[in-house]
C-alpha cells in the first residue's frame, strides 16, 4: 500500500487529485488561473468541497476564460450566486470575476506564469516536511506573492491562499517526505 499526505482522504477524487496533480509543476497561465481562483473559493473551507465543485466552476465560469469572465454583467453575477453548484459567497465570486479582469492586464506584459513563478525564482521549492504539523501556512515567498497579487488588484488572495496555490501548482513541493509523491 502506498503511503501518501496524511491530509489525503480515502474519497477517490482526493486520491487521484494527490497522486496525479497536487505539487506537480503547472506552468500554463490558463491552468495557473483556474487554480488561483480555486483556491480562494476554498478560503475558510476544506479542498475536497472545492475539488468536488471543481468540474461545475470550470462549466459555469466558461473553463476559466479570463476574457469571458472578466464581461460578466450583473445578471451572470446572479445566476452565478444562485447556483448550488458552486460556493454561493458573493464576495468570492466578484473575486474571480475582477481577478479575471487583472489577469488580462498582467498577461498583456508577461505570461501569468512568469509573473507567479518569479516568487519562487522560476523552479519548485523542495521543502523536507516529516509530518503534516511541519507543514507551514505561509512563507516568505507567499508572503511576497500575496502582496505584490493584492498591489495589482487581485481579490481573496491572502498569504495562505498563496501559499496553498503554491503547494498546489508545484512552486513548492510538500509532499511529507514519508509520501510516495515526495520523490516524483
Amino acid at each position: 500500500m502506498l503511503t501518501r499526505c496524511a491530509w489525503v482522504s480515502d474519497d477517490p477524487l482526493y486520491i487521484e487529485y494527490h497522486d496525479h496533480e497536487w505539487g506537480k509543476p503547472q506552468y500554463d497561465d490558463q491552468k495557473l488561473f483556474e487554480m488561483l481562483c480555486l483556491e480562494g473559493a476554498q478560503a475558510g473551507l476544506s479542498w475536497i468541497t472545492v475539488l468536488k465543485k471543481r468540474a461545475h466552476y470550470q462549466k459555469v465560469f466558461d473553463n476559466f476564460d479570463a476574457k469571458k469572465m472578466a464581461r460578466y454583467d450583473e445578471v451572470k453575477r446572479l445566476e452565478l450566486l444562485q447556483d448550488p453548484g458552486i460556493i454561493r459567497n458573493k464576495l468570492k465570486v466578484n473575486a474571480f470575476i475582477v481577478n479575471a479582469g487583472v489577469f488580462l492586464e498582467i498577461t498583456k506584459k508577461q505570461s501569468f506564469k512568469d509573473y507567479l513563478w518569479q516568487f519562487v525564482d522560476g523552479k519548485p521549492l523542495q521543502n523536507e516536511w516529516r509530518t503534516l504539523q511541519d507543514v507551514p501556512v505561509t512563507t516568505v515567498q507567499s508572503d511576497a506573492m500575496s502582496k505584490q497579487l493584492k498591489k495589482d488588484g487581485f481579490k481573496f488572495i491572502g498569504s495562505t491562499i498563496c501559499y496553498a496555490f503554491m503547494q498546489a501548482t508545484g512552486m513548492v513541493n510538500d509532499h511529507t517526505t514519508d509520501c510516495f509523491c515526495y520523490k516524483n
